[in-house]
């Protein structure tokens, strides 16, 4: 990557965050977020404050969606085939969630088959994963802290003030400290993929389509760049910390072996690889992105393969949060 693209690279990025306070990137202490959080109970927490990083938008700064609004499949035409979306399938109910949506609220608050979901997508981190909202006895409905660790999005619920690692779905700060949300399988997949699978599916659309630049990626060259936005950790020692890797609990192939082998199959897993998908991160336009393929990865319960719960990130965010994990390489 060219210096010159990877300055106007994170120029993007400043943009969108300047909304912040100068030297909010500074703040990593309770003293400094009291007054927008007075239901957090600070006192209990998992990690250590310092890891904490002001992305530059307040508190919901990145508007979550929570009436979200759908239209049928065969309505759609603001979607080219190759562009991404997350999708979901539940007790034979779909829906799609593109990227031209996420990258600009990051969560949406949703229920599908009777189940409460959130479905969120971090830019910085390229990490699509959704949550059961059910915890105990509690429906939980989450929004954007504007803070990252890790480079990750923290969310928080708006039930009890506890704030969350997206990549983990864990409570980190709060009330719920040490929680885990559970994790639905889903599939970051192409619209033309999940169209062909889906015939009878849904598929999210703005409530505003005026209300943010949809369609157009304001991290424009992000994966292409050379390290991390706004990371502090340990960089892997195997990999270019910005390759894509296909992560499976504490395992995780490059997607270039994936992409390599178009099939992989390790113990109970299935690995596969096709093309036809943007990369969201890559060029101003979503649908303008270059190819990076399609993943599915299934687990064989009883004899059948089904999807499973993954992600497809960064190599330095799974290096961060799984340390003692192991990255495949070709």
């Amino acid at each position: 990557m060219t210096v010159s693209r990877l300055i106007g690279c994170l120029f993007a990025v400043a943009l969108i965050v300047a909304i912040a306070p100068r030297g909010a990137a500074a703040d990593s202490h309770p003293s400094a977020w009291n007054y927008a959080w007075p239901n957090t109970a600070f006192e209990t927490h998992s990690i250590p404050y310092s890891d904490i990083l002001s992305g530059g938008p307040p508190k919901d700064g990145i508007p979550s969606i929570d009436y979200p609004k759908f239209i049928a499949v065969e309505n759609v035409s603001s979607l080219s085939d190759t562009e991404p979306v997350i999708g979901l399938h539940v007790n034979g109910v779909a829906k799609a969630y593109p990227l031209q949506v996420l990258t600009w609220h990051e969560i949406v608050n949703d229920e599908i088959a009777g189940i409460p979901v959130t479905v969120t997508f971090c830019p910085l981190c390229n990490s699509s994963i959704v949550f059961d909202r059910r915890l105990g006895d509690r429906v939980l409905d989450f929004g954007t802290t504007g803070k990252l660790r890790n480079s990750d999005l923290v969310m928080y619920d708006r039930q009890t003030e506890t704030w969350w690692q997206q990549f983990l779905g864990e409570g980190i700060v709060g009330e719920l400290t040490g929680q885990s949300l559970t994790m639905i399988p889903s599939r970051l997949e192409s619209w033309a993929s999940f169209r062909d699978r889906s015939p009878g599916g849904q598929v999210l659309v703005p409530n505003d389509p005026s209300m943010r630049s949809y369609g157009r990626n304001p991290y424009a060259g992000y994966d292409s760049a050379d390290f991390p936005f706004l990371y502090n950790g340990e960089m892997p020692d195997n990999v270019n910390p910005m390759v894509r890797v296909v992560a499976v609990a504490d395992q995780a192939w490059t997607l270039d072996m994936v992409r390599e082998r178009k099939f992989l199959e390790v113990a109970d897993l299935r690995l596969t690889w096709s093309p036809g998908q943007n990369s969201a991160l890559d060029s101003a336009a979503i649908d303008q992105g270059r190819d990076v393929g399609n993943v599915t990865v299934q687990r064989r319960t009883d004899g059948i393969w089904r999807d499973t719960v993954h992600d497809i990130t960064f190599a330095f965010v799974f290096h961060a949060f799984r340390p003692g994990g192991t990255i495949h390489i070709p």
